[in-house]
């Protein structure tokens, strides 16, 4: 988490200590001019601006919460490039100021002893609010590039506690600290931090639709870099530097660090040639205790605690209504009517935006119920097993364009709504139907990939059998493997394969008797067998029993039912298996060849991916490019667990190794996770 919190820790330790030097130099000011108090006065200034500042976090917040995810990415991305021209000015300004700050501010709070409290409350509001506003909105950018990470939220409350602890000791004495200094090396840091806030922005400014060239890479080294080890992922926490980037993240970052650094670094060199300004005499400018207690003494009629709750309340309420007017309009009102004969009767055109519909079956059969485009059927949201007299909520995004609601009771007719018109902009993002004729070809497709490695495995376990019977155990042992990886590559048909992946494959897990179970059958057995010493003659009856089941799977595949929901399931289900069983080292029965079947199981997804692949080119475009880096990375990392022959077993991998394997396969299937969403079989009317 420490790589999400450091540019947090910064920010809140810099900023934190900028605003605590502020009001330590206004309190110091005041306690030597014995206007002790007045120091309430300050007090209420700061809580002014630290809840503005609050304030407007939670604006920025709930108001993108309530966009569109294309929105998101484009306020996100106009907020970083904002955040960065707030941090580049805040960075020079304290470089310029830091000498001369103490007595700016002693010179405007004298001035403000001889006026009433509202002056000494601005002044301290002032100085404070803008080191919080900078905060707020840098924290904001930080914690969306993080996203559901707590690293930034824990980084800058580390900092802000720390630099309250700074100014305290400053303040009392106890510390002594080259300011100067401190406020050079950070600006250094931040400045590099920034430029890849401005590279994340710009990404997001592409991806949002308001800049081009989002698919136009300079730097693509998803293939080779790790994306889940821990240097990848300090280097992306905390410069925003990731595997792959578009040429305009590239050019501004690289720009950016030229320009800026370069006039930081030559103004600090500029700043430390020039002589140091005489000190201000401050105290002649200060003005007894009498004439402030005098200027006060017409304001203390009103209650103390009436100018502080309003400089509280204010921007609450303030932000409150910003939000508000900030959400769209929602539907939740709305209750829609499912069923054959009221299909959508009381759909009213909504604004566009994100939008909630209590959906009621008011029919007499379980429903299906989708919210489409007409024109092409293409579904933005969608209910399945909707009870009849249930009400469910349905949550989709609408934008400009005609909608309608399709209702599809189990066993009856598809009924579609009639179509409204919503007027505005926006963008929704539909997924276009798949029907049993469109996966027809990729059914075909895969099942003759699949026939075909039938007839290797039975071949395969024919010489496997043959060495058995010969007592040629050294060979048998790699003719299993060879024949093991070839059943493992068919992994999307193994839900087809009915009994017969029980006898080919089936595990010692759940038997009685474990190892010993007259029902352990299979590779496992006999891998199990080749590998614990056991004598050939033993090893004879499930070598024959193997070569009997994979004959069998292969004359009865032709006619085995093959449902085509089944091919955009099994992309997930593979890797899900992988993950459970070959990366846990949960089968391997002493061949400690489970990192092999892993890449058999890969090739099985490629495969399937590529017979799914003309589908998906036109449902989701953006997905296969990431699916074949993600593909790339774990082929990279099992190829480097291979020596020749022979496979490191999972549990002699380091610590290192096993961790990027095992997060390159979590990455991929979370990266295939949408696919049997993409590719479910929708009824149509």
């Amino acid at each position: 988490m420490w790589d999400d919190a450091f540019p947090s820790f910064l920010i809140g330790l810099r900023e934190g200590l900028e605003a605590g030097l502020i009001v330590s130099i206004l309190v110091a000011t005041l306690v030597r001019a014995g206007a002790k108090s007045r120091l309430p006065q300050v007090w209420t200034g700061v809580l002014a601006a630290v809840a503005l500042s609050m304030s407007f976090g939670a604006v920025l917040t709930f108001t993108a919460a309530s966009l569109s995810a294309t929105a998101q990415e484009a306020f996100s991305g106009t907020l970083s490039v904002i955040a960065v021209v707030f941090v580049t000015a805040m960075v020079f300004w304290m470089r310029r100021s830091a000498r001369g700050l103490s007595g700016e501010l002693k010179e405007k709070v004298t001035g403000a002893l001889g006026t009433g409290a509202g002056v000494l409350i601005v002044t301290s509001f002032l100085a404070v609010g803008r080191e919080g506003l900078e905060t707020a909105l840098f924290l904001w950018t930080t914690a969306q590039a993080a996203g559901e990470s707590a690293g930034p939220l824990t980084g800058a409350g580390t900092g802000l506690v720390l630099s309250a602890g700074l100014c305290w000791g400053l303040y009392r004495r106890v510390l002594r600290i080259n300011l100067t200094k401190f406020f050079t090396a950070t600006g250094v840091v931040l400045i590099v931090i920034a430029a890849g806030v401005l590279g994340y922005g710009l990404r997001d400014l592409q991806e949002g639709g308001v800049l081009p060239g989002h698919t136009a890479y300079a730097v693509d080294l998803s293939g080779s870099v790790d994306a889940g080890s821990w240097y990848s992922t300090l280097v992306q926490g905390v410069f925003n530097l990731t595997p792959t980037m578009t040429w305009l993240q590239v050019v501004a970052y690289v720009g950016y660090l030229a320009v800026v650094m370069t006039l930081f670094v030559g103004g600090v060199r500029a700043t430390n040639q020039a002589p140091k300004p005489e000190r201000e005499k401050a105290g002649a400018a200060q003005r007894p205790e009498g004439a402030a207690e005098k200027a006060d003494k017409g304001h203390r009629l009103r209650p103390a605690w009436v100018v502080p709750v309003a400089v509280v309340a204010v921007p609450v309420v303030i932000a409150s209504f910003a939000v508000a007017l900030g959400r769209p309009k929602s539907a939740a009102a709305q209750t829609i009517a499912v069923s054959e004969t009221e299909c959508g009767k009381g759909f009213t055109a909504p604004e566009p935006g994100r939008q909630t519909f209590q959906m009621h079956n008011t029919g007499g059969k379980t429903s299906e119920v989708y919210l489409i485009d007409p024109s092409t059927s293409a579904v933005y949201g969608e209910i399945e097993g909707l009870a009849p007299g249930t009400t469910r909520t349905l949550v989709a995004t609408v934008a400009g364009g005609t909608y309608a609601w399709r209702c599809v009771p189990t066993g009856g007719t598809a009924v579609t709504s009639k179509a409204l018109r919503v007027t505005g902009g926006g963008s929704a993002k539909a997924v276009v139907p798949v029907s049993e004729k469109d996966l027809a070809a990729p059914l075909r497709e895969y099942k003759a990939y699949v026939d075909h490695g039938l007839a290797t495995l039975v071949a395969q376990t024919r010489t496997l059998d043959d060495d058995i019977k010969g007592n040629h155990l050294g060979k048998a042992r790699t003719d299993w493997l060879t024949a093991h990886l070839t059943y493992s590559s068919l992994g999307a048909a193994y839900g087809t394969f009915e009994d017969f992946d029980k006898k080919i494959n089936g595990r010692a897990d759940g038997l009685p008797d474990g190892v010993r179970d007259t029902d352990f059958a299979g590779f496992h057995r006999l891998e199990y067998g080749l590998w614990h010493g056991e004598s050939a003659a033993s090893l004879k009856a499930p070598a024959d029993r193997l070569v009997a089941s994979a004959a069998g799977l292969r004359k009865a595949f032709p006619s085995q039912d093959f449902d085509p929901s089944d091919l955009p399931l099994r992309a997930h289900e593979i890797l899900e298996n992988t993950l459970q069983f070959e990366l846990t080292g949960d089968t391997d029965e002493g061949s400690g060849t489970n990192l092999a079947t892993a890449n058999a199981n890969l090739a099985g997804t490629r495969e399937l991916l590529t017979v799914l692949r003309p589908l998906l080119t036109t449902r989701a475009p953006e997905l296969l490019p990431t699916v074949d880096a993600d593909i790339a990375r774990l082929q990279t990392l099992l190829d480097a667990a291979r020596h020749g022959a022979a496979w490191t077993p999972v549990d002699r991998l380091d610590a290192t190794a096993r961790a990027r394997i095992n997060g390159a396969t979590g990455q991929l299937l979370e990266d295939v996770a949408p696919v049997p969403d993409l590719l479910e079989i929708r009824k149509s009317a």
